[in-house]
């Protein structure tokens, strides 16, 4: 009797897998290896079946991370800057809030809004990093949100949110003792050819003042601060004399493009900060007219 399979004889095919039976658990198991675009459009827009197993595990929706697909881009778009993008910013930001169930920890997003971001925070008492970073329609008012709701955040980037004021950087830093990193950097100032094709001309020219006061409320509100990025901040060796007094903990601080700091007054802070690994210097090779006409201009 011949057993296995003769010479010459074709091989069985391979028995179908039928995924429709995989149990939630299973399906759940599966999807928490997947990135938030395929589970988003893949796998929650397969089937009812599948969107359901998704969401009965609000753990996957622990960290809404988008920066990968702004990164990917390389630049700022024209269409990032628009109000029909910021409706589907925050149709994803809202939806991870809810999904999430009070478990969503990690948000990194960009140009959402007041409400949007307010609604999130609500939400998630247990958020420990938000990155917002070019979200004009974000003001105090949610950042206020923010700090009440959200006593546990460690990690905070409002870059090139302009109108978010200082008032906010005093209350998140009394209200979120453990914030360990904050990035507020401003858009270059000294040249924006770089960004008028994309970001409105309006905006650019809303450009934050006020360095020295932020530098003053970081100063007095965060002292447990270990990593501080002001790229093209308008502080004034005032407020980084201020930094250095509140701030003793830094280790990383980025002070890259921030014209109106001398050599000098930047060695003097440096030297306050005993744990600083790394320091991060304007580049003085920027033509200082650049920076002097500016201040003219806005007298």
């Amino acid at each position: 009797m011949a057993t296995g399979r003769e010479a010459g004889e074709p091989a069985m095919a391979e028995e179908e897998r039928d995924w429709a039976d995989l149990t939630p658990v299973c399906l759940a198991e599966a999807f928490s290896r997947l990135g938030p675009e395929d589970l988003w459009r893949g796998a929650m827009a397969c089937c009812r079946a599948w969107r359901e197993a998704a969401r009965s595990r609000p753990a996957l929706f622990a960290a809404l991370d988008l920066e990968p697909a702004f990164d990917a881009v390389g630049a700022d778009a024209a269409e990032w800057w628009t109000p029909a993008f910021q409706r589907r910013v925050d149709a994803m930001l809202r939806s991870a809030a809810s999904l999430a169930a009070g478990e969503l920890r990690e948000v990194r997003v960009r140009h959402c809004s007041d409400d949007a971001l307010a609604f999130a925070a609500k939400s998630s008492p247990q958020l420990s990093i938000l990155s917002i970073q070019s979200s004009p329609s974000v003001t105090d008012r949610s950042m206020l949100t923010v700090a009440s709701c959200c006593p546990i955040l460690t990690e905070l980037d409002i870059s090139y949110c302009y109108e978010v004021s200082y008032k906010s950087l005093e209350v998140i830093g009394q209200s979120c003792p453990n914030l360990v990193v904050l990035k507020r950097s401003i858009f270059n100032w000294l040249d924006s050819s770089e960004h008028v094709r994309t970001v409105p001309a309006e905006y650019l020219r809303a450009c934050p003042q006020d360095g020295d006061r932020e530098a003053i409320a970081i100063s007095r509100s965060m002292p447990k601060l270990k990593q501080l990025v002001l790229r093209f901040a308008k502080l004034s060796g005032v407020g980084l004399n201020s930094i250095a007094e509140g701030c003793k903990e830094l280790e990383v601080l980025d002070l890259f493009g921030c014209a109106n700091l001398t050599s000098r007054g930047i060695e003097q802070a440096a030297a306050n900060l005993k744990n600083l690994e790394m320091l991060v210097k304007p580049n003085f090779y920027i033509p200082r007219s650049a920076f002097h006409m500016e201040r003219v201009a806005s007298d």
